[in-house]
């Protein structure tokens, strides 16, 4: 039956009549919109690619390689030059520098035939012999006959010898230490049997391999243990010491050998005593011990414990046994201050403080028995930059200390052989090194190379503007590095990007020594940003309280000392745009990222989180027991982890965030990046997934398409304009050492 009423038809037409009109109206201010928005285009993406490392390393003359060392301290180096490589022998005694065309002495061979598996063996002290593992035992291979002979018999799966595994770290090469008459070696039985396992699936047509290996959890009531063991090599024997497993930890980080050997243990020098330091699963406790190596049998000499977590200082353990006069050297924070102190090994009492003062001690690098001197490096006793290193030289009685490089700037110290010199390579991130070759007095002996930039300066470098502001407390001075574009313009508003990684256990700067590149920090500055990396509070190398400010509250990040120096800064340069910062990390930088975008949704407009460790309850174990401490309920039945977790609040994100993460990433699992997706999805927020199906960690040969991504996804969200399509990296080795 037809409709009469004319009114639904007149509707209709009107509808039929003015929608494309509307829909015409539409399109014209939508193309006019995309007529207004900036192009970036491909050749401003190769301009910025110009500022990446393998670009700006080939232009850097005459910076000093490693020392090759011979005999009577002399050694040889190479140097890069414009014209390709130069060869330096250098005689210490006679203070000469002699350069040539080719390596001065030539490679000798090997006496013994070159083995399969000789990367993952421990040679002796005397040569002879190589420690290794197989299936789960402990043997030694005679490196002149290749003679083999098994040490250990009841090693099995994940109850092996000196077998190697932190969860996030693992390796074929045996942890182990040599007794200095090559006679015994120290080492353990890696306890893992009830540890639970983390899981990994590989992407592939066909089916899938399954990667599993055990990854303790922070919680978990199992975790990997050590039981310590002596060896004696010829007859083979064990010797267990006398005392319960050990966690395994050490008092350096979270891997029981990242000094690149069995950490913590100290050899006499008759092999007679091993003198070695238990820590506690949380890190608050310490116990100084010391072994007979013959029967096992174990005296506790003193114990350290902490309210937050125990540190021994950076890059190396730092303390040692002095048997001779039964003493030992110890590290502790105890005034606030990485600092040595001289213990009474008989009593286990401390017979005095050795370094004072409000300056942290990082490394402990020689000791002279015969004189009662040591020397180590140090950050922050000089006026200045806090984060610049030392070398000094003091008594073990505390007194005379001597400053053995006065150079400004971040010192990096090798020394010879014999320990009767060092080189000495010091630098500032805006200032190119300077190689020199002192005595053990600091003297000048000889200037070995000064680093020429003249060439990558010519193409417009310029170096990162060293920057100063105020925590948020308003307490401390927050030190790091501000990248402006090489033809900045003071009259613009540009967009601000924070990078960041807070640590605890490193910093957003880095190496404060020079580099010609910093990842892509100036890249991204030639697309029209201003970069910040600012070593927040948190972070190391500073005093234990500067240090422990986020012990405890991971979450903090740094975050309010990012938002706090980034303000600070827009006051002194105008040109900063507040209404547009982003952020972006990698790893815990991951982390902090995801956290600044729910926490600080009105500051940060757009995140970059790749790699983060997003869930420290599915982290392994001993970082998170470390920083955070031991998992424990809380009286509403909540953990103290659960608020630290990134999943909690994304439901307050506002801006634009892009996350990444390897699916083979055996560092930081790729659940802890889905936790978050998860979490997102159900709070109907919009987000930006990159997934690498077979990467690691780093990404890899993928490392180049997640760098353009990044600046994609900056240029567009956070600059308002349209980046080229699907620029191509170039990534490529620096000319003069390809094919070496």
């Amino acid at each position: 039956m037809p409709n009469l009423n004319p009114i639904p038809h007149l509707l209709t037409f009107r509808r039929a009549r003015f929608l494309p009109l509307a829909l015409a109206a539409c399109l014209v201010s939508i193309t006019t919109q995309a007529q207004q928005q900036p192009t970036v285009t491909a050749q401003d993406y190769a301009h910025a690619e110009q500022f990446m490392s393998y670009n700006t390393q080939p232009l850097v003359d005459h910076a000093m390689g490693e020392p090759n060392w011979l005999d009577n301290d002399r050694f040889w180096y190479r140097t890069l030059t414009a014209q390709g490589s130069e060869y330096v022998l250098v005689d210490p005694a006679r203070k000469t520098r002699t350069v040539s065309a080719s390596p001065p002495v030539a490679p000798t061979p090997a006496k013994a035939q070159k083995k399969p598996n000789d990367r993952n063996e421990v040679v002796s002290p005397d040569g002879r012999l190589a420690a290794y593992i197989q299936d789960y035992n402990l043997w030694v291979r005679n490196t002149k006959t290749d003679q083999k002979t098994q040490l250990t018999t009841d090693g099995v799966k994940d109850y092996g010898y000196a077998t190697d595994n932190a969860g996030w770290s693992s390796s074929d090469r045996p942890v182990l230490r040599w007794s200095p008459d090559s006679r015994k070696i120290a080492t353990f039985q890696q306890d893992q049997r009830k540890v639970g396992d983390m899981y990994l699936v590989t992407t592939n047509v066909g089916h899938p391999t399954l990667k599993s290996w055990k990854y303790p959890l922070p919680g978990d009531k199992d975790i990997i243990t050590i039981e310590r063991v002596i060896v004696d090599v010829n007859p083979a024997k064990v010797v267990r010491l006398q005392l319960p497993p050990d966690p395994h930890r050490g008092t350096l980080s979270d891997d029981i050998s990242s000094s690149g050997t069995f950490d913590d243990v100290d050899w006499s020098a008759d092999a007679k005593q091993l003198a070695f330091v238990s820590t506690s699963r949380d890190h608050k406790e310490e116990k100084f011990r010391i072994a007979d190596a013959q029967t096992g049998a174990v005296r506790e000499v003193f114990e350290e414990k902490v309210a937050t977590q125990y540190e021994s200082g950076q890059g190396a353990i730092n303390w040692a046994y002095l048997p001779k006069s039964k003493e030992i050297i110890w590290y502790s924070e105890r005034d606030d201050w990485g600092h040595l102190y001289l213990y009474d090994a008989t009593t286990g009492k401390v017979k005095h403080q050795i370094t004072k003062g409000n300056w942290v001690v990082t490394q402990l690098v020689k000791i002279d028995e015969q004189k009662r001197q040591l020397y180590f490096l140090a950050d922050g006793r000089e006026p200045g930059n806090p984060y610049f290193t030392h070398l000094y030289r003091i008594g073990l009685d505390g007194k005379g200390l001597t400053l053995l490089t006065p150079e400004k700037g971040n010192h990096r110290i090798e020394f010879s052989p014999s320990g009767r010199y060092f080189v000495d390579t010091y630098s500032q991130p805006n200032v190119p090194p300077v190689s020199v070759l002192r005595n053990l007095d600091g003297k000048l002996l000889l200037t070995l190379e000064k680093t020429d930039i003249s060439r990558l300066v010519a193409t417009g470098w310029k170096a990162p503007t060293p920057i100063l502001v105020k925590s948020h407390d308003g307490q401390l001075d927050l030190h790091g590095l501000l990248f402006t574009p090489t033809k900045l313009d003071p009259s613009r508003k540009y967009p601000v990007i924070d990078y960041i990684y807070p640590g605890p256990q490193g910093g957003s700067v880095g190496s404060w020594s020079f580099l010609a590149a910093r990842g892509d920090n100036q890249a991204l500055a030639e697309l029209g940003f201003v970069v910040v990396v600012l070593e927040g509070s948190c972070n190391p190398l500073r005093s234990k309280s500067y240090h422990d400010a986020c012990y405890g509250n991971m979450a903090e990040n740094t975050l309010s000392d990012q938002v706090v120096g980034i303000k600070q800064l827009a006051q002194k340069y105008p040109y900063f745009d507040l209404d547009r910062v982003g952020i972006w990390g990698h790893s815990g930088g991951g982390y902090a990222t995801a956290a600044a975008m729910f926490r600080y949704p009105d500051f940060f407009k757009v995140g970059i989180s790749e790699s983060g460790n997003h869930e420290n309850r599915n982290y392994e174990d001993d970082w998170g027991e470390r920083y955070i401490g031991l998992l424990t309920a809380q009286d509403n039945g909540a953990s103290n982890y659960d608020n630290q977790a990134n999943a909690v609040s994304a439901k307050n994100l506002k801006g634009k965030l892009m996350l990444a993460h390897g699916m083979m990433d055996n560092n930081v699992p790729p659940y802890n990046t889905l936790l978050v997706v998860d979490a997102l999805t159900k709070a109907n927020k919009s987000y930006d997934l990159v997934i690498f199906p077979n990467a690691t960690h780093g990404y890899g040969q993928d490392s180049p398409y997640m760098t353009r991504r990044r600046w994609d996804y900056f240029v567009q969200n956070l600059a308002g304009a349209t980046p080229p399509h699907d620029y191509q990296m170039q990534p490529k080795p620096d000319p003069r050492t390809a094919g070496r």
